[in-house]
């Protein structure tokens, strides 16, 4: 069998309807694993679910749309995932919100505090309804999509910025709880990538030719571009890596 199989899996992906959530479903649902669709709104959640079905088979993937500023939703989508596919072993936290384009001294308190929820503690909230189980069967694959913009400051997306870098230490802490236990914890950082989430920043026609001259491979990235690594870090071919961060840019990054 390859590093890189995923058979048997359960993998549960938020944000997983559109962008690189829904390319990170449809890697691992290849790779063999029964996959959770999750996003806010349940009739795009349906339409990659069933895409997915009818490339691999009925069964491979299930819809449990969720709101990922709600707890409550949050739980559900735990409690369901296992209730009708089985116990989660792989855990892609994904979704975020970035509601807000602009100067630090513009946002609002409201417009920051929903980008510190939505970014890091839902996933919180989400990884502490799942690690149970996986600490009880010593075995479990947690992977946070944080940014490179944890990593660099930005005129724009400052607030973003911060909720990512939270996430990294959110990773890097969760991985020294849940070593002991054979559960794994680490984030996948990328740069750019062609996203209806990160179109503000692309669509700027000067932001992104200043981005493209500076970046060695001289365009942004594709959302399936992002897949490999997540796939990566769920299989036996990661099987020795928690704590860190995978970096998927094309170039310098800080």
């Amino acid at each position: 069998m390859s590093l890189f199989s995923l058979e048997g899996q359960v993998a549960v992906i938020t944000g997983s309807s559109r962008g690189i959530g829904k390319a990170i479903a449809e890697r691992m649902a290849e790779q063999g694993a029964r996959v959770v669709i999750s996003s806010r709104k349940a009739e795009p959640c349906n339409e990659v679910a069933a895409a997915i079905n009818a490339r691999h088979g009925a069964g491979r993937a299930i819809a449990i749309p969720a709101n990922i500023s709600s707890k409550q939703d949050l739980q559900h989508l735990a409690e369901e995932a296992v209730r009708q596919l089985g116990p989660i072993d792989t855990l892609v936290c994904n979704a975020a919100s970035n509601p807000y384009y602009g100067p630090m001294a513009g946002i609002e308190d409201d417009q920051f505090r929903k980008i510190l929820e939505n970014n890091v503690i839902a996933n919180h909230w989400l990884i502490n309804f799942v690690t149970p189980s996986m600490v009880q069967r010593r075995q479990g694959s947690i992977v946070i999509v944080s940014s490179i913009g944890g990593l660099r400051g930005s005129p724009v997306i400052g607030a973003y910025n911060i909720s990512k870098a939270a996430d990294f230490q959110l990773a890097r802490n969760l991985a020294v709880e849940l070593g002991p236990h054979n559960v794994r914890v680490n984030c996948i950082a990328p740069g750019l990538i062609r996203t209806d989430f990160a179109r503000a920043l692309w669509e700027d026609e000067a932001m992104l030719k200043q981005r493209m001259s500076t970046t060695p491979l001289r365009r942004i990235g594709e959302p399936d571009e992002i897949a490999g690594a997540a796939v990566f870090l769920a299989s036996k071919a990661g099987s020795y890596m928690t704590g860190q961060s995978i970096v998927v840019d094309g170039g310098v990054t800080i």
